[in-house]
């Protein structure tokens, strides 16, 4: 059963990349009316909301774009920063939503950020320590158990932070597309075309949520299979 959802949950994943991927350049190609290139719109989100010590820089890479809130910075990959298209519109604003959850202590968020260093430390050996666990079950039970147990904690706040990742990327695009159509950044369909970079652009965290939840269920089912043995 567990086969079968992994491969429903890839094949999934491969969609919904494809899907972003095809949306983006799709969108890449419709020029921006406001004729704003990424790092002009997102400066003018940032000082829309009263954000003065946010830099927007520009960092390699495709769909490398993220905000720093440790050095304050919305990271813009090349094509975000310089185009004056839809998609740099949208994901440059969308970035400058996650700053403004910065300022304005989005709860969410700040619990994300509380969470950073154990999730760290957990995904460096959560792994490790549930191959560990799942090797011993067969030469001493006992201590299987207590080390696949430690995995499956440690693997848990992994998951723990992918879903709460999920209001903090939803509520972020949230904020992008409403904040583009009240300053006329986009118009019409063009608002349209923004707010559907940003919804395939979510569900690649939709599906990593799930796929992670799915993962965990299935440590904790090798875990209890081992007490009935």
């Amino acid at each position: 059963m567990y086969f079968i959802i992994f491969i429903v949950l890839m094949v999934a994943s491969m969609v919904i990349q494809k899907t972003l991927t095809s949306r983006m350049e799709k969108y890449s190609k419709v020029p921006l009316s406001s004729g704003l290139s990424g790092k002009q719109v997102a400066e003018k989100m940032l000082r829309d909301n009263g954000i003065y010590d946010v830099q927007v820089t520009c960092t390699g890479g495709y769909l490398t774009d993220h905000y720093d809130p440790t050095k304050k910075t919305v990271n813009l990959s090349e094509g975000v920063y310089e185009g004056r298209n839809i998609s740099a519109a949208a994901v440059a604003a969308h970035e400058c939503g996650h700053a403004v959850q910065h300022a304005t202590a989005y709860r969410w968020l700040t619990m994300r950020s509380k969470l950073v260093p154990a999730v760290q430390f957990g995904s460096q050996f959560s792994t490790w320590i549930l191959l560990a666990g799942i090797v011993l079950l067969g030469f001493t039970q006992y201590l299987g158990q207590w080390v696949l147990l430690i995995g499956i904690a440690l693997f848990a706040l992994t998951t723990i932070f992918s879903i709460i990742t999920l209001p903090v990327e939803y509520n972020a695009s949230e904020r992008a597309v409403a904040w583009l159509d009240e300053q006329a950044i986009t118009t019409g369909e063009e608002t349209v075309m923004a707010k559907d970079a940003l919804k395939w652009a979510a569900r690649t965290y939709l599906i990593a949520a799930i796929s992670s939840l799915a993962t965990l269920l299935y440590y904790i089912s090798i875990y209890m299979g081992g007490r009935r043995d």
